[in-house]
Parts: structure tokens; sequence; C-alpha cells
């Protein structure tokens, strides 16, 4: 009696085994690639809700083989919500890469699960070479109306790269984090495929911005560390640098932190601005979620006449950025949080500088900054003020994104797409710069 009941206990405890086996999530998604510090590397990013013991991405040049492994690591992340959600996210470099090849990959583990294939392209070496990126903000699950047709940009391989100005989910916290893996997996179809290149918003400030700060992976190109608040990258011509306008604004996460990225800015300016890297890469464009200078009839710190990211902290007035970027000669400013378009005259201390009457953005004598804020989200459309300040060019009201593509070392086209009209071009510029650098003020 005593042997067939350990037996028939034994048999339980192996079906409950196998039973919570079958239930453990472990198969990758929420799949999306970054930039690592050059053109030999990609990142890849995954999410698996149960823990493996592998992380590891196969990748070749065709998808029948896939006989290159790149082993990573994976981070227990802990949602600060009521259910105290885990995920555990999971980071591969792939390496080696050979510049402007197509590579085909898939990750996971053997005993997890493994993912689809997919594809991207290893990003061409040097700087002479035209890249062309969708930029994108304040883009939510609900009413997202610009993900197709950046999906459908993406699978006709339109883009090299995707550059979100903040906002991401509305909000990526919710329902315990749900609503950020919702997202993530929206997203799967563009940011599988080419390098998905964010900063940090308002909407991903809950619980010490840890959804934004665990799920993504940006690599400062030259510490060659992890920073999702402030890092930079080249790709071509171009010298990004991305950073958290979200420090100035919740001061009880950030106030530590405004100082060590502001001289972090200043360093890595002072090292872009040397004749060396200036010759190779003459584009300096800075990525941040809220602007300087916008003409939306709301309360936001854009509206007022001296706003804390362009003139520094009150009272003490220190860490301001319109001068920092003005004395380094930045070339175009991106941002978003206004969830509307808005291109500005180049613009410095809320004056105008054009190039010309005829051709203002040839040659400008200040950086031209502009707002696209409008990829979609449950929260509409931003009203403007009916007579907005002199530096204001543009102001549209439609759901869309931007496309920038850099054709060399001195031009750059904008076009603004409209989804509300279905694809159409309602808004473009060239921006023609011969001189880079603060002597192109002069």
């Amino acid at each position: 009696m005593f042997v067939s009941s350990l037996l028939t206990l034994s048999y339980c405890w192996l079906c409950w085994l196998h039973t919570c086996a079958a239930y453990l999530q472990t198969q990758p998604e929420q799949i999306h690639l970054s930039y690592g510090v050059g053109p030999t590397q990609m990142i890849v990013t995954w999410v698996t809700m149960d823990p493996t013991p592998d992380s590891q991405c196969e990748f070749g040049q065709l998808p029948t083989r896939l006989t290159s492994v790149a082993k990573g690591y994976a981070n227990r992340f802990v949602d600060g919500g009521s259910e105290q959600r885990v995920l555990f996210i999971h980071r591969v470099v792939l390496d080696n890469l050979a510049a402007g090849q197509m590579y085909f990959y898939h990750c996971g583990s053997d005993t997890g699960g493994w993912s689809s294939v997919y594809w991207f392209s290893a990003m061409k070496s040097g700087t002479n070479w035209s890249p062309k990126f969708a930029v994108i903000g304040d883009l939510g699950n609900v009413n997202g109306i610009s993900v197709p047709y950046i999906q459908k940009a993406i699978s006709k391989g339109q883009y090299d790269a995707v550059l979100h100005i903040g906002d991401f989910a509305y909000d990526m916290d919710s329902d315990n984090a749900r609503v950020g893996d919702d997202y993530m997996r929206q997203m799967e179809p563009v940011a599988a495929y080419v390098p998905y290149m964010t900063v940090v918003g308002n909407h991903e400030a809950a619980y010490n911005f840890s959804n934004y700060e665990n799920r993504f992976t940006m690599i400062d190109h030259r510490s060659g560390q992890l920073n999702n608040h402030f890092y930079s990258f080249d790709v071509g011509p171009i010298h990004f640098i991305g950073f958290s306008s979200e420090y100035y604004y919740y001061v009880e996460y950030g106030w530590n932190q405004i100082k060590v990225q502001y001289e972090w800015l200043e360093n890595d300016l002072k090292e872009a601005t040397k004749p060396e890297n200036r010759a190779l890469r003459p584009w300096i464009i800075t990525m941040a979620h809220r602007p300087m200078y916008c003409s939306t009839d709301d309360s936001d710190d854009c509206t007022h006449k001296e706003s804390i990211i362009r003139k520094g902290l009150p009272i003490v007035k220190e860490y301001g950025l319109e001068d920092l970027f003005y004395n380094y000669g930045v070339d175009i400013e991106i941002w978003a949080h206004e969830h509307i378009y808005e291109r500005m005259w180049p613009v410095y201390d809320r004056h105008v500088y054009n190039g010309s009457h005829d051709q203002p953005y040839t040659n400008p004598k200040a950086p031209v900054h502009f707002i696209s804020g409008s990829a979609g989200c449950q929260e509409d459309i931003d009203p403007f003020v009916p007579n907005p300040a002199p530096w204001s060019a543009v102001r549209i009201r439609d759901y869309g994104y931007t496309e920038m593509t850099v054709y060399n070392n001195t031009h750059i086209d904008f076009v603004q797409i409209s989804t509300d009209k279905g694809g159409a071009v309602v808004d473009k510029f060239t921006v023609i710069k011969e001189i880079h650098g603060p002597e192109a003020w002069l």
C-alpha cells in the first residue's frame, strides 16, 4: 500500500512538473534592434516572461545558414506596479558584421524557444553615404495611427533607422506594465528590422523611469556603456546626441543628474567638434522630448518666454542648453511632446537668423528646430495659439511623422507625412550648410 501510494504521488508530481514546464513563458518576444559602438555591431533586445538559461542569437547572411552564434545576458526587471510583475530583458551584441551587408537572425535558446527569423542591414562604413530616418514622437497603443505607415515603409526597406523622440505606449507602466508589453509587440514589425533609437519622454516617468530604462538598449559609442538617458552615436556624416529633457522637470528623479548630463553633453560636443571629427561628421543633430520653442496653446514649458530647458533651472539659471548648443554649432534640434508638427525658422534667443530672405535654410545663422510629436495617441492633437512668434515657420495639426534624408555633408531633406491625409506630404524643406560649427553663425 505504501509503495503504491508513493508511486501515485511520484506520478502526480511528474505530471505537475510537466504541466508547469508547459506554461513557462520563455518564448522570445518584443524583439528590437539598436546600434552598437560602431558599424560592425548590432544589439538585439527582447523579453521573456520567465527566465531561460541562455540568451543567444544565431545569425548569418542566408536565412538557411545562421551559423554565427552570439551570447549575451538577461536582466531581471521588476515593474513598480501593484503586482510587481517580473520581466526578463535579454541583450545580445552581434559583432564583426560586414559593413552594409544583410543579415538574418533569430534569438532565444534551445531550452526556452526561438523567435521567428528576422533580418537587418549592417551600417555602411565611413561617412560618404546617405542614411534615411523615420522620426516619430508621442506614439501610443491607442490611436497609434502612424504605426501601419511606418511598418509598411520598413517592409519596403525605406529607412535605415527609426528615431523615437519620447513617449511610448501611453503608458508603458500601465496595467502593471502590460501596456508596455503590448506596445513593444506592436513595434516588433518595425524595430526587429531596423535600429530603434529612442530618447525618454514624460510619459515614462513612473517608478523613476524604470520601464524605459530597462526595456531599451542605447549604447554611448564613446564609452561603450549602456545609458538610455543620454548617449551619442554616429551614422554616416551625422553625429547624433540623444539626451533627457525630463531631468529638468522631474527634479525628484533628476536633480543630481542635470549636472552630470550637462557635463557629459559639453564633453561630447567638445569631442565631436574637434576639427578632425567635424570634418568627418559635420552634421550634429540633437534629440530630446520637450522642446525649447513651440506655439501650442497649453501650459507646457516651451510656451513660456524663458523655458527651463532653454535658459536653465529657475533662480540659479544654470544648465540651460540653448547657449551650449549654439556655442558648439549644433545644426539640427529634434523635439516632440507637443502633439503637432511645427517647423521653426533658424532661431537663437527667440530671434530669427535666416540664411537669407529667399533661402532661409541655406547657410542659416542659427540652429534649426522642429517638433514631430503627432505620431498618434489617445490624447488628441494640441491646439495652436492664433498669433505665433516670428520664429514659427509652419504649423500642422495632422497626425503623422517626419522623414529625414541626410544626402551628404551639406544637404538634409525633411518631409512631413500626414497619416490623416493618407500619407500625403504636407511640408518639406532642405537645410543646406556649406559651413558647420559656430563659425557658420557669423
